[in-house]
């Protein structure tokens, strides 16, 4: 039978129309039994099974529409109607009702469940939420702020580092403005496109209000929009749109930080809002140059480092007089030599380094960003953390509402035992950026010096759920349980670090108090053949915790001949501070140009303030 003269005998039986007919009632029973199921306790799986049997029987269906029709006198096989006596037309006709009836009955079911039952329950999860929200936010100041990521509406996506970058400078400025508190960039950029509510947004970060907006670039053009809202309930503050040359890209800046200073009645006392990134001669070529550049500093690649070093480069052959980028240059060479060079390499870098570093210093010697850059330079390169902690406390006095600075100083504090201050510093950071994971790991690590093992094991479980990755995490889970004396716990979490460094050797650590010394003898024997060499200071915490002095201390020696960068936990690390009470900790505390433990470290840095 030809395909043409198969379709029009399928229409003639009302094969057609009883396969539309079921599918039609399937879907509306289908729906139904959804429906129900919440209410009659019915398992996911009865709607499946249902639905699976249909398909099923489909094929069954449409055979026995084929072979019998519907006659006044019952149903019947085809072959037994005569042709001159069919009723196709009128079965035809009753089974169209059937069709719109079921068809009528699914759409009603299915808009009954996604505009009113499912709405209800959504509105119920929203409403609890939202009420969650607003209760968060009845207790948040009103002079804060956070500014989420301006996106970028320029047809290039390469020009997200520039949109980024403005983001960022806004963020900068506007920590300037004195009694406002303002949202670091890891946090605020975590709402990057999304569809959380702003109440949400501004309970989390723990703001009362938002910035949003756009970028557009084109040639020397440039519209920035902006619009300050309120977190509680959307309602826009004031909004406004600057389309300029983009050489008017800073007063574009200048003018947004004034208008949200007004905005929340926070007067400036006169003292203009002065960004350190941006270039005095205004060229914005270089300006582009150094975003473009710090981005890819952040990336924290071998790749982004060279790239990043080249650009910035560039950037201070173009204005010579840009302090922030010969800075930023700094930074970028010290980050290279640190993680991807060795030997002459390394070293030339850090020269490089310095001379750039210098060069900030004599263009501006009264920015933050030049302490910070100076104190960066004195902790990595020169192991010199109490000439570190003096930059990183100028630094943070001239940036005191900068999460950065606070971080900074925090881990200067850290490096020369002042554990309460640098707790103090950490958690004043976190508040400034409450969804940057690494700081609460950085957190941790002084509470664990502390002996305040819960406060620990509660911030790193905070950075996990906020980065289930992050290089150190579980390696401090694994201290805080071998403190405790928990082996198991402690090998477990050891696993589970996918730092390359620290995973080996949280657990070794852990295999030292496995009950079965023959398993922490060989554990150790295996970590110091294989890790001897490069990592000397850890060698010595394996010896600490095994309660050998004479061996940690001599490794402890190699550490500092070889200038292994985690020799400057001494300080904050509990195992080796168990024998800070030895005359040959103080030695080695002097020959290092560490503080005592037990004399006021602050004594040994008042000089340098």
């Amino acid at each position: 039978m030809k395909a043409g003269a198969l379709f029009r005998e399928l229409k003639r039986r009302n094969v057609v129309r009883a396969a539309v007919l079921y599918i039609g009632g399937v879907w509306a029973l289908a729906q139904g039994i959804a429906q129900l199921s919440g209410p009659f306790g019915l398992a996911d799986w009865v709607t499946r099974w249902f639905v699976g049997a249909c398909a099923i029987g489909f094929p069954l269906w449409v055979a026995f529409a084929w072979f019998y029709a519907w006659t006044p006198q019952g149903l019947k096989l085809e072959s037994e109607v005569a042709p001159e006596d069919s009723i196709a037309h009128s079965t035809g006709r009753k089974l169209d009702f059937w069709i719109i009836g079921f068809l009528s009955l699914a759409v009603v079911l299915l808009v009954t469940n996604q505009f009113v039952l499912h709405r209800d329950a959504t509105s119920q999860v929203n409403d609890a939420d939202l009420k969650a929200a607003l209760a968060i936010l009845a207790k948040v100041p009103e002079q804060s702020i956070a500014v989420l990521p301006l996106s970028n509406e320029s047809d290039n996506p390469k020009q997200q580092y520039f949109s980024d970058g403005l983001s960022e400078e806004l963020i900068s400025d506007l920590t300037q403005i004195s009694g406002l508190k303002v949202i670091g960039k890891y946090s605020s950029f975590k709402f990057r496109d999304t569809h959380d509510s702003t109440a949400q947004i501004g309970a989390t970060l723990g703001v009362a209000n938002l910035i949003r907006g756009s970028v557009f670039q084109q040639g020397d053009r440039i519209r920035v929009t902006v619009s300050m809202i309120r977190a509680r309930d959307g309602t826009s503050v004031w909004s406004h749109s600057y389309d300029e040359e983009l050489k008017d890209v800073f007063a574009i800046q200048s003018r947004i930080s004034g208008a949200v200073a007004a905005a929340l009645k926070i007067t400036l006392m006169g003292k203009p809002i002065v960004s350190d990134d941006k270039p005095p001669s205004g060229n914005v070529e270089a300006y582009q140059l150094m975003l473009q550049g710090h981005a890819l500093v952040q990336h924290q690649t071998e790749a982004g480092y060279r790239d990043a070093i080249k650009l910035l480069k560039q950037a201070v052959d173009l204005d010579p007089g840009y302090a922030y980028a010969w800075g930023m240059l700094s930074v970028a060479l010290v980050n290279q030599g640190q993680f991807y060079l060795t030997g002459a390499a390394r070293q030339q870098a850090y020269a490089q380094a310095r001379v750039a570093a210098n060069r900030q210093q004599a263009l501006a010697p009264d920015a933050a960003a030049t302490h910070f850059v100076r104190g960066n330079l004195l902790s990595s390169v020169d192991n010199d953390p109490v000439g570190a902690l003096a930059e990183f406390k100028r630094a943070s006095a001239l940036a005191p509402n900068d999460g950065t600075a606070m971080s900074f100083l925090a881990y200067g504090f850290g490096a020369v035992g002042q554990l309460q201050p640098a707790t103090d510093m950490y958690r004043k950071a976190i508040a400034t950026d409450p969804l940057r994971a690494g700081w609460y790991v950085n957190l941790a690590n002084i509470l664990i010096a502390q002996g305040k093992l819960d406060a620990a094991d509660q911030a790193v479980r905070k950075a996990l759920a906020l980065q289930p990755d992050y290089p150190g995490a579980y390696a401090n889970l694994a201290v805080v349980d071998i403190l405790r004396g928990d082996h198991v716990v402690a090998a477990n979490d050891a696993k589970q670090e996918a730092d390359p460094i620290l995973g080996p050797w949280v657990l070794a650590m852990a295999q030292q108090i496995d009950p079965d010394h023959k398993r922490a003898d060989a554990a150790l024997r295996g970590y110091v053949a294989r890790y001897g060499k490069s990592e000397p200071y850890f060698v010595a915490d394996l010896y600490a915790l095994r309660r050998q002095p004479d061996d940690m201390f001599e490794w402890l020696q190699r550490a500092w001949d070889q200038q292994d960068p985690a020799f400057f936990s001494l300080l904050y690390d509990p195992f080796p501070l168990a024998y800070q009470q030895d005359p040959r900790f103080a030695a080695l505390c002097n020959r290092a140009g560490l503080p005592v433990p037990g004399h006021l470290a602050e004594a040994a840095v008042s000089g340098r303030d």
